[in-house]
């Protein structure tokens, strides 16, 4: 008695291998790119709570020197490697910024986002050294 076989022929396997290798070349550069966004928002959030502590402290009269410490937030984070604030003291007469260096993708490696305050209370996040805008945070410029 002769069986037939069953399975898969050599091309069908090859046609299949190369299907995934395509949807694989088209789908990694565009989760590389989500990834490096949601990095970039990841370091927006870590500073956003800074905004707050600002607040109070220029509502207190506070004259400390400004630091990320004095606004309660950490001088380094995973997706932060280093957290700036400038401005000499809790004041309103001047600008304040909050600066994230982002880490992690290289797409955004080494980028800044900044958190601006005006001296009329109003705070505006912008990007620096060249992050490109389909990595900047939904709300940044």
């Amino acid at each position: 008695m002769k069986k037939n076989q069953q399975g898969f022929t050599l091309i069908e396997l090859m046609i299949v291998v190369a299907i995934i290798a395509i949807l694989a070349a088209i789908a990694l550069p565009a989760y590389q790119d989500y990834v490096a966004r949601s990095q970039a928002t990841a370091g927006l959030a870590d500073i956003r709570g800074g905004e707050t502590a600002f607040e109070e402290l220029i509502n207190r009269g506070s004259t400390l020197a400004s630091s990320a410490a004095a606004i309660g937030l950490q001088n380094a984070t995973p997706r932060c490697s280093s957290i700036k604030t400038e401005g000499a003291a809790f004041s309103q007469d001047q600008n304040k910024t909050i600066t994230c260096v982002l880490a992690g993708n290289p797409k955004v490696l080494a980028k800044t986002i900044i958190l601006t305050r005006t001296t009329n209370g109003v705070w505006a996040c912008s990007t620096g050294n060249g992050l490109a805008d389909k990595y900047k945070p939904g709300n940044c410029t």
